[in-house]
């Protein structure tokens, strides 16, 4: 089997995978959660008109104005990651990035001539194992 093949092998792996089906399940939640919809656009709206308001020349620009459009995009985003459904994504999709992240650093260790069937991707970075303080491998 060529490389190509293993990653295509590799591709039906992760999707069989149940982080990555706990992802696709949260990620059709979100979509399907009308309000979420709704408070979702709120935020880009209130994001897309801070941007607008700092585009501005400097000297155009008021100061007392983005900082309250900085505040209700802020407001907004909170009131994004309150929903239940966000929240669950959130951490659904950190257990399919970490996921991710060990694959990469087995390949990447792999490249670099380490055996593919001992190296240790968590020993490379000084990790203990424990996920639940970690910032993400590699």
């Amino acid at each position: 089997m060529d490389a190509i093949q293993a990653a295509r092998e590799l591709g039906k792996a992760i999707q069989a995978d149940p982080r990555y089906k706990d992802y696709v399940a949260a990620k059709e939640a979100n979509d399907a959660d009308e309000g979420l919809q709704k408070l979702i656009a709120d935020f880009s709206e209130k994001r897309q008109r801070l941007q607008i308001e700092m585009s501005k020349e400097a000297d155009q620009q008021d100061g007392e104005q983005i900082r309250l459009m900085n505040k209700e995009m802020q407001d907004a985003y909170g009131d994004v990651m309150k929903n239940v459904n966000m929240a669950n994504f959130a951490v659904v999709k950190n257990a399919l990035d970490m996921l991710l992240n060990e694959v990469n650093m087995i390949i990447s260790m792999s490249c670099e001539g380490e055996d593919p069937e001992t190296c240790d991707p968590h020993a490379a970075h000084g990790c203990g194992g424990n996920c639940g303080s970690c910032g993400g491998c590699g």
